[in-house]
């Protein structure tokens, strides 16, 4: 789809993009200072595998507000990215032949991950609010299951696994001795003053959670490459090792700004929240506004997941015909899993005029389709 884009693109096509998965804020300046404060300093050589401590230690202070004790030195791993983070994790923890049960629609990166460490992936659908199907999480648990994968808040729905099922989950994992992965990159972009529980915080599940987080949404610092993940001192040596046979350490300057990310100013995520909430609430009327989409209220992050199986057309089919006919990308719901069938995933990470625009277009997509349709 990204590449369909881009071709209509150099054709001179104006193409609306509500297909990227990053914010459009630059990120902050005291961040980028930071890093060039330590280029400038000669703070460019090999960390430590396991990132530098100070990055670490800032981060285990950051965990604690959220209720999570880390030691720095043993349980925390820095990364390039969080992408890296998790291939890390599912290669240290997951053997062929096991299972991770992944709640669903989801990233597609969390099943591709858990294939390349050999395992096998077992879609629990969630629904378009990503709320937790207990029964069908039990059903699909066999002596093979080795791990729950959560993301929370939802990349593509938005939706949050509120504190009780968070606990449903734990209480599972427990019984079945499996570990939790929870993704949670998204949990700073949280809408109407919800605070989102980590599983590492539940006492029981500490010792079997990995946490997954990062600077890419938070801080607006996608192309920096920046993540991290909390677990307990086994996994994270098992890490440590893999990331020492792959990319070494993360950049030490970028490292820095890290740093300087946790400890500098936080009121400029709280702003760029605000103007997601401005955008949220905007796109989700002007969806709902169509004849034949339903889209829910999104509780975090910075997508909507609108239902448009009514025009009974593939996701894929319909974005593509979408990006072709009106120059607006978005991305098919079935990237995100059988469950995400029915449904197309629309960024807000842009500026809201570009958001009404795309919805007219989308408008006069899905209108001359069901009129074509009913003809």
């Amino acid at each position: 789809m990204a590449e369909k884009a881009r071709s209509l693109e150099r054709s001179g096509r104006t193409i609306y993009h509500l297909d990227v998965g990053e914010p459009d804020f630059d990120t902050p300046t005291h961040i980028k200072e930071a890093a060039i404060q330590a280029i400038k300093s000669g703070f460019t050589h090999y960390t430590s595998s396991r990132g530098i401590l100070e990055l670490r230690q800032a981060i285990s202070e950051d965990l604690s507000k959220r209720s999570i004790e880390a030691n720095p030195e043993r349980e925390i791993i820095v990364t390039p990215g969080a992408k890296h983070a998790l291939y890390c994790s599912c290669l240290a923890t997951l053997n062929p032949g096991d299972e991770a049960l992944v709640l669903a629609p989801t990233w597609p990166t969390h099943f591709q991950c858990v294939e390349i460490a050999g395992a096998r992936a077992i879609e629990v659908p969630c629904g378009a609010a990503y709320c937790l199907d207990e029964e069908a999480l039990k059903a699909r648990l066999t002596d093979k299951s080795k791990m729950i994968l959560i993301s929370s808040p939802n990349n593509p729905t938005g939706g949050i696994v509120d504190k009780n099922d968070i606990k449903t989950i734990v209480d599972l994992a427990v019984d079945h001795d499996l570990l939790i992965l929870s993704d949670e990159v998204y949990d700073r972009i949280v809408y109407n003053g919800l605070n989102v529980r980590s599983v590492a915080s539940f006492d029981d599940a500490r010792e079997r959670s990995i946490v997954i987080n990062g600077f890419s949404k938070a801080y607006a610092m996608t192309g920096w490459r920046l993540g991290y993940a909390f677990a307990n001192e086994k996994i994270i040596e098992a890490m440590t090792r893999l990331q020492q046979s792959t990319t070494t350490c993360p950049a030490s300057f970028i490292q820095k700004a890290g740093v300087s990310a946790l400890k500098g100013p936080q009121d400029l995520i709280e702003k760029m929240v605000e103007e997601y909430d401005r955008r949220r609430r905007f796109i989700v009327e002007a969806l709902n506004d169509i004849t034949g989409v339903n889209c829910v209220l999104p509780k975090g992050a910075f997508y909507v997941f609108p239902d448009i199986s009514h025009l009974k057309m593939p996701s894929s089919e319909f974005c593509f015909a979408l990006l072709e006919d009106e120059g607006v990308s978005t991305t098919p719901g079935s990237v995100f899993g059988e469950s995400g069938e029915g449904h197309i995933r629309v960024s807000y990470a842009t500026d809201l005029e570009t958001l009404s625009e795309a919805v007219k277009k989308i408008k006069t997509f899905v209108d001359k389709y069901a009129h074509h349709k009913a003809s």
